[in-house]
């Protein structure tokens, strides 16, 4: 599908649908950023803590890791404004929005990372090694799976569905089942 393809479900033009996008993807950055800014906060103030110094060496480079990690994530999810501040009236929307979208997706990555860094740090000074590892784990693949694997599982269309797209497409190739291929409705936007 071409980017000058004119989405009929939504009737709108691919600028209109670029702004939209753009619109939506920055309330989704808006939720991720937030979060990101109170993790970030509370990884500081955790060195200033009286705790702090009894940290041992795996404990303070997971603090160092998780903190660094922290900074990407935020740099990654306010990027897509810079982006578009740097490209504003250059007739580069849709430009923005891929390569925005990108970043969003990337960062959501370093953010899984940072809260299992987070939960593995916290759970390992206040209750060990292994249940920090096992913590961390969890949450790597709680996360991985919410944001992931459940996004894909609830983007595929139902079998019967399948079915029934597969029966359409085959009706349409020429000498199956009766004859000349009619043209595929498209009618999924971006």
């Amino acid at each position: 599908m071409s980017d000058d393809y004119a989405c009929t479900a939504r009737n709108e033009t691919p600028l209109e649908r670029a702004d939209r996008n753009f619109a939506e993807l920055l309330q989704e950055l808006r939720v991720t950023q937030t979060g990101v800014q109170i993790l970030f906060a509370f990884l500081l103030t955790l060195a200033f803590s009286p705790r702090f110094p009894s940290l041992d060496a795996v404990q303070r480079g997971t603090y160092v890791t998780t903190l660094l990690l922290a900074v990407l994530a935020a740099a990654l999810f306010t990027a897509p404004a810079a982006l578009h501040r740097s490209l504003f009236q250059q007739r580069a929307k849709p430009l923005i929005v891929r390569v925005s979208s990108r970043l969003a997706a990337i960062g959501l990555g370093v953010l899984v990372l940072t809260l299992a860094g987070s939960v593995l740090l916290v759970v390992d000074v206040t209750s060990g090694r292994t249940e920090g590892v096992l913590a961390g784990a969890g949450t790597l693949l709680v996360c991985v799976g919410l944001w992931g694997v459940l996004p894909r599982l609830a983007g595929r269309p139902p079998a019967r569905v399948e079915a029934a797209l597969a029966e359409e497409t085959d009706a349409r190739t020429p000498g199956a089942r009766g004859g000349a291929p009619r043209p595929m409705r498209r009618e999924r936007c971006r």
